[in-house]
Formats: structure tokens, C-alpha cells, sequence
């Protein structure tokens, strides 16, 4: 079983899964080729992944995704090449192709897709093709995480985020339009290349995610998890597990629309989240977006509440068998991923030393650190920040209850000193 960019942490959360007898777990490229590096070619990073699993002295018995692009491109690919239980390419690509996603989404889902168009950044009169109302949202329409999205109030910042991301958008447009290259496309689809951005009206309400898999045909869920956003409702500092803030009927109807979808996109034997927004006062519901795998942000707080990380699923799903997974089996009633974040930019001059991350975890056991910055390091330089604020921290902690959980997440803040120097 191959896994590409397989870090240490994600081999910890695989320890919690009951891998079938004779499946041994494997690396394919390395972090550093698939996520951080500067400059990425999918034709080249694809034929790297083929001769590692050619060269291998062994059978090739599945093979999972679990980053962005390019990994969740290059999986489709690779288990279609090798006979494996895996999506179609051509419904990976209708998710990751935010303009492609939202044209499918307004033929089958019409009342949950907020208003959107394309438009391209290079050209100088771009803002005059935007039919949407200040303030709206601009993004590529592939891109990492946050990363190039920004919310643009007035012509001004329409044209400080557009000339920001002409700087920028290559490095994931460029290979993205390689992968595209791969399937055949309609002419407005086609003609929206990777250095395509998408306008978008702005909403607002409660954010919830649903996870699950897709079978041969059989549609489950197996979570749904609040997403928690900061006091300026651009970025989520909190993932919660279970759902709490948004009603079950408003869960299943989030479930029901992103099977919808799903099927009308043609994607099976793969794993999915989706994010939506409930206005809980007019009951409007927007889908945000669908990501074709499992949310690694999940995993941990899976295994914390129902005993098992997320992994099972996706293994079993590209191993060829009915996704199995424990239902509130774990240590804990609730749990939570939790950023720490930071505002401004400047110099890290101090990080939590292993000391005091040692004296939490005992304090709470079961929680997870990882500090997601080093000393030396100037915030605006860091990879793979969103454009709102930068990630000092990631916590992932357990508790009884859900006032529990907010006490220890406030503690843990506490608990951690970072200090910074301004940027002059």
C-alpha cells in the first residue's frame, strides 16, 4: 500500500487502523517533492511515481491520497495504470477545477451554489467583466488551501489581489494545466485554464464538513464536523468533532446535496469531504466546496472520538473493500483540531520548547502539538499560509465535553509562549 508524501504523523494516525493481514504501508516520493517545493511538474513528478512503483520488488496493492493537488491528481492516474480501485480522473479534476465544480454544481444543486464567474487576472480590465456586487471573493481556480483567495471590497484591492496573484498563480497553474490536459474538456471549461480566477459572492452562516466514502455506488457518510471561524469570519481557527452548531436535519441535507453532486460528477471508489454554510436565520444552505479524499485535519479527531483515524476508510476503499469505521469508540465525547494563529507578520525570536509541550500533553493527555513554525523565520516567507493569517500552531485535543474541549484549547494557548520581532 502506497501512500505518496507519507510524513511521520500520518504513519502514527495509519497505527490506529486494523490494516488487513500481508498489506505493508509505503512511501511514494517525498514531502518535499510533492508539497513544498517551489517549482511542480506533474508530467515529470507522475513519470517519478511510476518508476518507483515499477522498480518496486513487490505487488502494488493500492495506492491513497491524502494531499492537494498534485498527489490527488497523480493517484487517479497511477491506479488506473495499475488496475486499482480509485476515481475516474476526469471526476477529480471536476472537483478540483473550482469553475468547472461550481458550473456542475449549479446543473444539479441550483439553490446551494452562490453566484460566480470567471474572469482572467491578466487582463487589465478584468473587473469590468464581473457581474457581482462589491464585496465578492477571487481565487484561482486551483489552488492550495486559502492560498490566493482574498475578499475584495473596492476596485483597489481588486487590483493589489490581482496583481498579486499574477505573481504567484504559476507555480500551481502551470502543473494544474498539465493534469487538464489529460481529459477532454468542453470549450468554456477548456478556455478556463489553470491561470483562470473565479469571482464569488460572499456568504455567511454557520460552516459544517461532511466525510465519507463512495463504494461501487454506495454513498456514506461517516462524520460531520463543525468549522469554527475567527472573530473576521475569513479564516476557521477550530475543526470540531461531533457536530454540534448546525441541526441534523441541516447535516443530512448537506449530506444529501453532496451525493447530488458526487454522482453527477460520475466520482466512485474514492473518499470525499465537503463544506457548506447554513444561514441559520433564513435556512439557506451554500456548498462551498468538494475535495475528492479524506481530510487529514479529521484524522486524529476520528481516532479521538470514535477510535480510529480516517485512514480505515480510505484504505479499505482503494484496497477494494466495503469501507468499515468504529462509530464513538474512542477516548473522548468530543475533540478538536485548533489553530494558533497570528495577525501580523514579523521575526519568530521564540517557539514552545519540548518542555512545555511535554508538561500539556500531561496536563491533557491525548493532545497533540505541532508547531508549524520556526525561530529565524518571517511569517510572510512561510509556504502555504492563507492570505489572512499565519499558522503558529496546530493543537489537537480531546476532552468530555464540549466546555471542556473550549477550556483546554484556551489553556493550551496559554500554555505556549511564542514571541515575535516586528518587521520594520
Amino acid at each position: 500500500m502506497f501512500v505518496p508524501a507519507l510524513t511521520e504523523t500520518q504513519r502514527g494516525e495509519i497505527g490506529t487502523v486494523d490494516i488487513p493481514d500481508g498489506i505493508s504501508l509505503h512511501g511514494l516520493l517525498d514531502y518535499e517533492s510533492l508539497i513544498s517545493a517551489e517549482e511542480l511538474d506533474f508530467d515529470e513528478l507522475l513519470d517519478r511515481a511510476r518508476r518507483e512503483l515499477r522498480a518496486f520488488d513487490g505487488p502494488v496493492d493500492a495506492i491513497i491520497a491524502h494531499w492537494d493537488f498534485p498527489t490527488s491528481v497523480i493517484v487517479p492516474v497511477l491506479a488506473h495504470e495499475f488496475g486499482l480501485p480509485a476515481p475516474t480522473l476526469e471526476s477529480v479534476l471536476k472537483n478540483e477545477h473550482k469553475y468547472w465544480s461550481r458550473v456542475l454544481q449549479r446543473e444539479v444543486v441550483p439553490e446551494c451554489v452562490p453566484k460566480f464567474c470567471a474572469f482572467d487576472p491578466f487582463d487589465d480590465n478584468a473587473l469590468d467583466s464581473i457581474d457581482i456586487p462589491f464585496p465578492f471573493w477571487v481565487k484561482p481556480i486551483k489552488s492550495h488551501s486559502s492560498q490566493l483567495g482574498f475578499e475584495v471590497p473596492d476596485a483597489d484591492v481588486f487590483a493589489a489581489a490581482v496583481q498579486q496573484i499574477r505573481e504567484e498563480i504559476g507555480r500551481i497553474a502551470d502543473p494544474f494545466d498539465q493534469a487538464l490536459a489529460r481529459v477532454e474538456v468542453s470549450g468554456d471549461i477548456r478556455m478556463a485554464g489553470g491561470r483562470t480566477c473565479l469571482a464569488e459572492e460572499i456568504v455567511t452562516g454557520t460552516q459544517a464538513a461532511p466525510e465519507g466514502s463512495m463504494f461501487r455506488g454506495d454513498y456514506h457518510v461517516h462524520g460531520v464536523f463543525d468549522m469554527r471561524r475567527d472573530a473576521e469570519e475569513r479564516s476557521f481557527t477550530h475543526l470540531d468533532y461531533p457536530a454540534r452548531t448546525v441541526p441534523p436535519d441541516v447535516q443530512q441535507r448537506m449530506i444529501d446535496v453532496t451525493e447530488r453532486y458526487l454522482r453527477h460528477t460520475g466520482f466512485d471508489n474514492g473518499c470525499f469531504n465537503s463544506e457548506f454554510m447554513w444561514d441559520g436565520e433564513t435556512g439557506k444552505l451554500w456548498l462551498i466546496e468538494v475535495n475528492t479524499r479524506i481530510s487529514q485535519s479529521h484524522s486524529d479527531l476520528f481516532a479521538k472520538v470514535d477510535g480510529s483515524s480516517n485512514h480505515l476508510v480510505a484504505i479499505d476503499v482503494a484496497l477494494g473493500i466495503p469501507p468499515r469505521m468504529p462509530h464513538r469508540k474512542g477516548e473522548f465525547a468530543v475533540a478538536a483540531q485548533c489553530l494558533v494563529p497570528r495577525y501580523e507578520d514579523g521575526f519568530v525570536t521564540r517557539v514552545p520548547n519540548e518542555e512545555k509541550i511535554a508538561a500539556l500533553r500531561n496536563r491533557f493527555p491525548g493532545t497533540v502539538v505541532k508547531i508549524d513554525v520556526e525561530v529565524g523565520e518571517k511569517l510572510s516567507e512561510m509556504p502555504n499560509q492563507d492570505a489572512y493569517r499565519y499558522k503558529l500552531a496546530t493543537l489537537y485535543i480531546g476532552a468530555p465535553g464540549a466546555d471542556q474541549l473550549e477550556q483546554r484549547y484556551h489553556d493550551a494557548i496559554a500554555a505556549l509562549p511564542f514571541e515575535f520581532e516586528e518587521v520594520h
